[in-house]
């Protein structure tokens, strides 16, 4: 099963790695984080394929994902 972080804190609600997500398993939270911004969250972590393509897209480095 694949493990993806997503760090909400250094977040800046971009979108590229919902964009980038080709089952659309990624949303802006209706949270904010501390920077006040709706940071990524993943919908469900157990549909997650691993395929990083969230990760490339991330200008920020905020996702991690491991194997």
């Amino acid at each position: 099963m694949v493990k993806i972080t997503i760090n909400s804190e250094k977040c800046k609600e971009c979108g590229f790695c919902i964009t980038a997500c080709p089952i659309k398993n990624i949303r802006l939270s209706s949270n904010l984080n501390k920077k006040g911004y709706h940071y990524a969250e993943i919908i469900d972590v157990s549909k997650c394929t691993g395929c990083g393509l969230c990760y490339q897209m991330c200008p920020d480095l905020c996702i991690e994902i491991e194997k």
